[in-house]
């Protein structure tokens, strides 16, 4: 045998008998949990990694084994899912699965150690800096940023008008990250303009990489996916990713400290006013003395990135799916727009965008038939027990969100779009934990009030300008997505000038 034939045969030994050692000791404390059976190695990854729609096998496991049953995608953790309502409530609250699951280590090379993956006390510490940073007075300051970029998308919509069928997502993706790289860093990336630049380009590269991580057995593990074209392109992409940030991190500590964090000049370049953005709170932050490594605060930069374009994206497209195919819906958010509006023209007030608690219910609503993040991924620290379920230090879970938001139990006949489920009366009758389209507990979303108020922000802007009509033909959902719901086949829907 040829020492490189040695050499294989030996890894593979290796990775059978830690495979086996994790498999039993792990299975003792969770063998009354059901599951679909694993293979040595790969675990169930031949049954998720190889299909193009996991979201569909995920079903079919929790029709199978119901709501709390049990995969393996590594070597060493098993997963076990849950929309389960009381386990959910149990595991969000539990100061003992505070961490992110394994599955968020394919954003590691990219995100480092920020809010989305850090874990225990750097997160505790960074969450607690970043948490003023999401007071309403400073939202109140990036209703502007909305407003310059949603009128960029306005015109480019304008141009899809009469087209029996628009994919609204990639308008809306490039609008968000827009919004997210003026918000959180306080620079134009053009992407609406440009949508072709070397960042924008290198934002859509690393989301498919990182993406497709999830979806492919060689690529899922490090040692096979060192070896793939997509780890040397990652490599590539994310020294432009990081050296971009990088330069605008040093460019604004030269200004804050020429002009002072109350600089109100505009930039004559991108024509954005200077606002306290995320990273000035960063920035001021360790000025007054805080713990905080440059890398530290790039790592946030690109986490606010990260979760304030895709996701955002996902959830604002979903929502106009939905409009246009609910006329009677739209018709009734049109007549509450009217009502705040009258005659003016103008662009909505902080104080308009409090006053659509209709249209806010329709956000909502769409967010529970399509949350932006249909899992949720958990690590337990310590040996846990919640309603019966023994959970193992060390194992990984997984909320399914996308299943628990469709208990017939807590929204009668699901599949059906309704946003009356969310007015006040309603929603005081449900469990917190019930719907958690922004997570819940300790670990929820710290920019969900940022998140929904750009969307009712954009929405009522493009709901002013355009009647929102089904496509022709109709279009039938194709759903994908581990990591942010995505439709396959697009979101299509026909625009129609307004005139409101």
């Amino acid at each position: 045998m040829s020492i490189v034939g040695a050499i294989l045969v030996a890894q593979v030994l290796f990775l059978l008998i830690r495979w086996f050692y994790f498999y039993y000791s792990f299975e003792k404390y969770i063998k009354n949990i059901p599951g679909p059976t694993p293979l040595p190695i790969i675990g169930n990854l031949h049954q998720f990694g190889a299909i193009a729609d996991e979201l569909t096998e995920f079903l079919g496991c929790r029709k199978k084994y119901g709501d709390v049953f049990k995969v393996r995608f590594s070597l060493d953790v098993p997963n076990i899912f849950i929309s389960n309502r009381k386990v959910t409530e149990g595991i969000l609250k539990s100061n003992n699965v505070l961490d992110k699951s394994t599955d968020y280590n394919f954003f590691h090379n990219w995100l480092g150690a920020g809010l989305l993956t850090s874990t225990d006390e750097k997160w505790k510490m960074h969450r607690k800096m970043l948490t003023p940073a999401f007071h309403f007075k400073i939202l109140e300051g990036f209703i502007d940023t909305f407003n310059k970029f949603g009128d960029i998308l306005l015109k480019r919509l304008g141009e899809e008008v009469g087209r029996p069928c628009v994919d609204i997502y990639p308008h809306i993706a490039l609008y968000t990250l827009d919004t997210i790289c003026a918000s959180s860093m306080g620079t134009n990336v053009r992407a609406q303009e440009d949508s072709n630049s070397e960042y924008v380009n290198c934002v859509k590269e690393i989301l498919r990489i990182v993406y497709g991580r999830t979806s492919s057995i060689t690529k899922a593990i490090d040692f096979t996916y060192f070896f793939t074209s997509d780890f040397r392109l990652e490599r590539k992409v994310l020294r432009v990713l990081h050296n971009f940030t990088n330069v605008v991190i040093a460019s604004r500590k030269k200004e804050l400290a020429q002009n002072g964090a109350d600089s109100s000049e505009s930039d004559t370049e991108t024509d954005i006013k200077k606002r306290l953005t995320f990273l000035d709170i960063m920035l001021q932050y360790k000025e007054d003395g805080g713990i905080i490594s440059d890398e530290d605060i790039r790592e946030e930069v690109d986490t606010f990135m990260f979760e304030g374009h895709d996701t955002t994206a996902s959830a604002i497209s979903f929502t106009l799916f939905c409009l246009a195919n609910n006329p009677h819906v739209q018709e009734t958010v049109i007549q509450e727009l009217k009502s705040i509006f009258g005659d003016h023209k103008g662009d909505a007030s902080s104080h308009d965008l409090n006053e659509m608690k209709y249209l806010e219910m329709v956000i909502k609503e769409s967010l529970r038939l399509y949350p932006p993040v249909p899992l949720i991924g958990r690590h337990i620290l310590k040996d846990t027990e919640i309603d019966g379920y023994s959970f193992p230090k060390g194992v990984d879970v997984t909320i399914f969100v996308y299943a628990l938001h469709r208990d017939p139990t807590v929204f009668p006949n699901p599949e059906k779009f309704d946003p009356e489920r969310f007015s006040f009366e309603n929603q005081n009758k449900r469990s917190l934990y019930a719907y958690i389209p922004f997570s819940a507990g300790p670990r929820n979303c710290i920019g969900q009030k940022f998140a929904m108020l750009e969307m009712k922000s954009i929405i009522s802007k493009i709901l002013r300008n355009f009647e929102l009509l089904p496509s022709i033909p109709e279009h039938n959902l194709k759903l994908t997505g581990i990591i942010i719901l995505k439709s396959q086949n697009g979101l299509c829907v026909r625009l129609k000038k307004r005139k409101f």
